[in-house]
Formats: C-alpha cells, sequence, structure tokens
C-alpha cells in the first residue's frame, strides 16, 4: 500500500459516508465545505491505492516467473533478464504512483485542516454573537453613587498599571504593573490553582511556554490561524503559545491510556501559563488597557475524557470556572455559543462574561468548549477500552478558569470607591498578606 493513512479532524469516514450532511452542518457556521473537491481528491487517493496493490501482484508474478524459467532449463541470469524489463517498467510506475498517492494526500489533508469541528446537535444555529443563547445570570450589578472610572484611569490613578512604560519596553498593547495591582494580579492566579486542585480535583501541571507546529496543528490552530501567532526566527518551527490549551492538551498526543490511568472521569489538568496572541483580526479593538493583549496570563483547565463523559465534563469545568466568579462575588452571565460564533475547534462552548461597570456591559473571562474527538483524532491521544481491548479516541474540554488580567479588570471596577481606591475580595485577602485595599 503505497498510500498512508490521513489523520484528520474530522472524522474522514463520517465524510465519505455523509458528505452533503458534513457540508451542510458545516455551513451553519458560515464554513463552506467543497463536496466535489474532497470526492474527487479522495477518488484519486483510493485509485491510487487500488493502483498500487494490482502492480504489486504484478511484481510478484513477474517474480516467480523467473523460478518457472529456471525450472524449464534457462539459467538464473538469462531467467532474471528475461523478465528484467518487465520488473523495471513496474518499478517506474510504482514509483510515479506514489508521487501521485502523496500528492493527492497532501491536498486532501489541506482541504481537511481547513475544516472546523461539527457543532454539537444542541447548538443554536446563528450566524455572530448576536444569535448567543444567555442561559443564566448571577449575581446584580453594583449601583453607584459617584461617577465610575474604567479599569486604566483607576490604575494610572494608583500609579500601578502603566501602559506607556510597556509601550516603550515593547509596543502597544503590553502592561507593567506595579506594587499592590501586580501583587493582586499574582494573588488571583495563586487562588484559581488553589480552587481547582484543591476543591475541583485538578492536578497541576507545569509545560513549556514555547510550542511546536505539531502541538498547533493538534489542537485546531495551525494551518488556518498562524497569522494569530507568535512565531520565533530560525526555521525550527516553534511558536510562542497562544495558550495552556495547546501545550497541556498534546500532553495526550500519540498516547494510549489504559482505562485504570483515567479514574472515574477522566484526566484533570490545571496550568497556569502566559499566553501570546498576535490579535491580527482585531485591530483597533479593545485598544484601551488590559482586556485585549498581546500577553496576558490565564489558569486553563483542561479535561481528556472517555466519549461518554464529555458532556458531563464540559458542564462540570464551566460550573468550575463560575466558582471563580462566585467566590470573587463578581456578577456575570453564562451563554452558548450559537454555529457561527463557535471556537474553530469546539463541538460546543460557553462563554462566561463578567460585568464591568465602566463599560455598562457584559465582556467575556471564559469560553470553556468541548472539542469532541476533534482534537484527539489529529493528535492520536486515546485510550484502550478494556470491554474490547481497543484503543479508542478520546474526548477533550478546556476553558479559562480564569483569565487574569480580565478577572483583574473585573475586580477593579466593581471594587471601586469614590476616592479611587479599590478594596479588595475578601477571599483575595489572605493571598494579600492580609491588606484588604489598594489605597488611592
Amino acid at each position: 500500500n503505497f498510500v498512508t493513512g490521513i489523520i484528520t479532524m474530522l472524522d474522514i469516514k463520517a465524510v465519505r459516508q455523509d458528505p452533503q450532511g458534513i457540508s451542510e452542518a458545516l455551513a451553519t457556521r458560515g464554513f463552506v465545505f467543497n463536496v466535489e473537491h474532497f470526492t474527487t481528491l479522495d477518488a484519486r487517493r483510493r485509485q491510487a491505492d487500488i493502483d498500487s496493490q494490482s502492480l504489486l501482484a504484478e511484481r510478484k508474478s513477474a517474480s516467480k516467473k523467473i523460478g518457472v524459467l529456471v525450472g524449464e532449463g534457462m539459467s538464473v541470469d538469462d531467467a532474471k533478464a528475461e523478465v528484467s524489463e518487465t520488473l523495471k517498467k513496474i518499478a517506474t510506475q510504482v514509483e510515479a504512483l506514489t508521487e501521485q498517492a502523496k500528492q493527492a494526500q497532501s491536498e486532501l489533508e489541506e482541504l481537511l485542516l481547513g475544516a472546523p469541528n461539527i457543532p454539537g446537535k444542541d447548538v443554536p444555529t446563528g450566524v455572530s454573537e448576536a444569535d448567543n443563547l444567555e442561559v443564566l445570570r448571577w449575581g446584580e450589578p453594583k449601583t453607584f453613587e459617584f461617577q465610575v472610572r474604567d479599569h486604566v484611569a483607576l490604575g494610572e490613578r494608583l500609579q500601578q498599571l502603566d501602559g506607556e512604560t510597556a509601550g516603550k519596553i515593547t509596543g502597544a498593547r503590553f502592561t507593567v504593573m506595579y506594587g499592590g495591582l501586580a501583587r493582586l494580579h499574582r494573588a488571583l492566579i495563586q487562588f484559581m490553582l488553589d480552587l481547582h486542585t484543591q476543591e475541583h480535583g485538578y492536578s497541576e501541571v507545569y509545560v513549556p511556554y514555547i510550542v511546536n507546529r505539531e502541538s498547533l496543528i493538534g489542537t485546531g490552530q495551525l494551518p488556518k490561524f498562524e497569522e494569530d501567532l507568535f512565531k520565533l526566527s530560525g526555521d525550527q518551527g516553534l511558536y510562542l503559545s497562544p495558550t495552556a490549551e495547546v501545550p497541556v492538551t498534546n500532553i495526550a498526543r500519540d498516547r494510549i491510556f489504559e482505562d485504570a490511568e483515567l479514574g472515574d472521569s477522566g484526566l484533570r489538568f490545571a496550568c497556569h501559563t502566559p499566553c501570546f496572541r498576535s490579535e491580527a483580526g482585531s485591530y483597533g479593538r479593545d485598544t484601551r488597557g488590559m482586556i485585549r493583549q498581546h500577553q496576558f496570563e490565564k489558569v486553563e483547565l483542561v479535561r481528556l475524557v472517555r466519549a461518554l463523559q464529555s458532556d458531563e465534563a464540559l458542564e462540570q469545568l464551566t460550573g468550575h470556572a463560575e466558582t471563580v466568579l462566585q467566590r470573587l462575588d463578581l456578577p456575570y452571565r453564562k451563554v452558548v455559543l450559537c454555529t457561527g460564533d463557535l471556537g474553530f475547534s469546539a463541538t460546543k462552548t460557553y462563554d462566561l462574561e463578567v460585568w464591568l461597570p465602566a463599560q455598562e456591559t457584559y465582556r467575556e473571562i471564559s469560553s470553556c468548549s468541548s472539542c469532541g474527538d476533534y482534537q484527539a483524532r489529529r493528535m492520536q491521544a486515546r485510550w484502550r477500552n478494556p470491554a474490547t481491548g481497543k484503543p479508542e479516541l478520546m474526548h477533550t474540554v478546556n476553558g479559562s478558569g480564569l483569565a487574569v488580567g480580565r478577572t483583574l479588570v473585573a475586580i477593579m471596577e466593581n471594587y471601586q470607591r469614590a476616592d479611587g481606591s479599590i478594596s479588595i475580595p475578601p477571599i483575595l485577602q489572605p493571598y494579600m498578606g492580609g491588606v484588604n485595599e489598594l489605597g488611592a
């Protein structure tokens, strides 16, 4: 067989069985899947496989003829010479066929790698964030008896938030924090990690901040979103990690976990990392302050579970992220993203949006997604089903628990006082050495 198998993010068997159905499902995401192109490429690839098998049989038959000729009295050298032209012709055909097969495979893989995940059946159909479905509100936005300041004005008044110096050091969309504000940022990280590891059963993990191309392909950032990444110079194919989802999920790449390793509810990882994004598609948006930065920090939650557990895992993980907001007493709402607003690898996503008084609106602070077996198929992340003894694809679930910078922004704005000082949420005061405010 001269055609190697293709590992894609979509199940190629499902695409072959119902390409039109797949195309219609992806159309709800605003993605055009070219059925005719897929069918043509797949047919070329299959024909190359059939032809290769025919050539192998022909070569085997020609090789056997040498023995027949020798048995009939011909010398070995003469017998080899008799069939040599046939074998050379077959070899030439095999070489050409192998190249054709590689080309068809490359084009098919490119097509499938560019296709997003199939939306879940319970995901609302829509074209933009306006069609997202709100499912919950928690907490009441506070009424202030004074003119509220945004986080930039508050931070500058405290002389603890400095975008100008960050611009001098690096450029736009970076921030320097000083003193109590820097400590509050660190306190949030520690609080989130403690909550998720001590109460929610996650195992803390430390991972590289630089990832290779294979890892980014595995979780779906490449090849489609290369312009959103910071690529390192040189020919090593390395990038700054855009989210801990990438290195943490890739822990399972090219592995088969035994059932006992997964326990009752799969693997749970919590990880704090900086994240680096070029924000290529958001030019001019949220240029003020810390809402949309090139460098920011998250505590990421990742679940690796059996297929039948993924729905429950998504609900649990989202609830764990919500607990952070509840303990901080920050008003928020939960929405289910519609098909047109889903992330590339997700089959279903809940967004948590925190209330920001200065903007008088809810802003995203966490996206919690189930990717089904989409990422696992690309990564070949599997577990061995003891009932069959055979490996099966895992399901991956991930979410921010939470984005640290946006949580800091929410605390600054929701806990501000008339004089510009900021009170510290009680749950964070032990992490601040007992400090209960950032003074004006």
